[in-house]
């Protein structure tokens, strides 16, 4: 029986096996490559060349009843990797820009988050991204929306996307206006780009968690204010190999942020696009000699979830003996 994990940083778009997807392009009657085809795509050359695939590949998905299916999916996958609770992530603009009414996008995740606890007993928390690169009015749309719903199942406002070509300080005025409605912040900060795009998603947009943040490793300032913060930052190791933002596995710096006493919660980032899942992530984090409890304790400490739901959490938590559940295990 896999031990009970949290993931918060998983891109639903990026859950679908390439299988599924290519059923829901056809029924949509979207052309993409065949699985095969699929699969050479998934080989990133960089993280401009994943997003650039990202969206050729998310481009599927069009109807509520997609979206639907993407989080009920997910939910029985990761469940049965242990996952008692995840934060989903979706970008909402981009089905927009194709002509998608925003209320399909927002009503077919909400309603497979509730699904996905029916189904599965998965709690999942959603929190909408501004996609990097829209203009500003569209930011503030995603922002308004994810208000709009956060009756059903939103937590947070994420910010994703080419993180290198525009910083957090062009958002500010939606991340403001969400934070005010009761929203978290929660933007990608660090994974790419230098340790300023950290700085500035801490101060200007006051995130509440920082989505990869693996780049704090370059500044040694950067990780004592983190771990001074207690911020809790959401690592994906297999994706930062896949996508060249680290060179591998072995040089990767979570054991250094963990050592340094920075909150590091374990996710799977795009797990059909990097051919990983939740119990392979926290295989490799424990081969660093890391702690599966510890990931769960971040994970705890960073979720966006009501009172009654953390409770119900830290009593999984405690309710498990973890002195099995050391390196390699599932």
């Amino acid at each position: 029986m896999p031990y009970p994990k949290i993931e918060l940083h998983v891109h639903l778009e990026g859950t679908v096996r390439a299988e599924t997807l290519l059923a829901i392009a056809r029924r949509n009657e979207v052309a993409l490559p065949a699985v095969e085809g699929l699969s050479e795509l998934y080989r990133f050359r960089d993280f401009s060349h994943f997003i650039e695939v990202w969206m050729m590949t998310t481009g599927a998905l069009r109807t509520a009843e997609d979206f639907r299916q993407v989080v009920v999916d997910y939910a029985a996958e990761a469940a049965g990797h242990g996952a008692v609770y995840i934060e989903g992530i979706f970008a909402p603009a981009d089905p927009a820009s194709r002509g998608i009414a925003w209320e399909e996008v927002f009503e077919g995740y909400c309603e497979g988050a509730q699904e996905a606890r029916e189904a599965h007993g998965v709690e999942v928390r959603l929190t909408p991204d501004i996609s990097r690169g829209y203009p500003v009015e569209v930011a503030e749309e995603v922002a308004r929306h994810a208000v709009r719903y956060k009756e059903r199942g939103i937590v947070g406002l994420g910010l994703g996307g080419l993180e290198a070509e525009f910083p957090p300080e062009l958002y500010a005025d939606a991340f403001a206006f969400a934070r005010e409605e009761g929203l978290a912040s929660v933007p990608h900060a660090g994974e790419v780009a230098r340790v300023s795009s950290i700085q500035g998603a801490l101060e200007t947009l006051a995130a509440d968690r920082i989505r990869h943040g693996i780049r704090a490793v370059d500044d040694p300032a950067m990780v004592r204010e983190l771990a001074a913060r207690g911020t809790v930052i959401d690592v994906c190791p297999i994706s930062n190999v896949r996508t060249g933002a680290v060179a591998s596995l072995d040089q990767h710096p979570l054991p250094r942020l963990v050592e340094a006493g920075v909150r590091c919660s374990l996710s799977t980032d795009d797990p059909a696009m990097f051919g990983t899942d939740l119990g392979l992530e926290y295989e490799t984090a424990c081969a660093m000699g890391l702690s599966s409890e510890a990931f769960y304790e971040a994970g705890l400490a960073g979720a966006l979830c009501d009172a009654e739901t953390r409770g119900k959490l830290r009593r999984v938590g405690e309710a498990h003996d973890w002195s099995g559940d050391g390196k390699g295990a599932s």
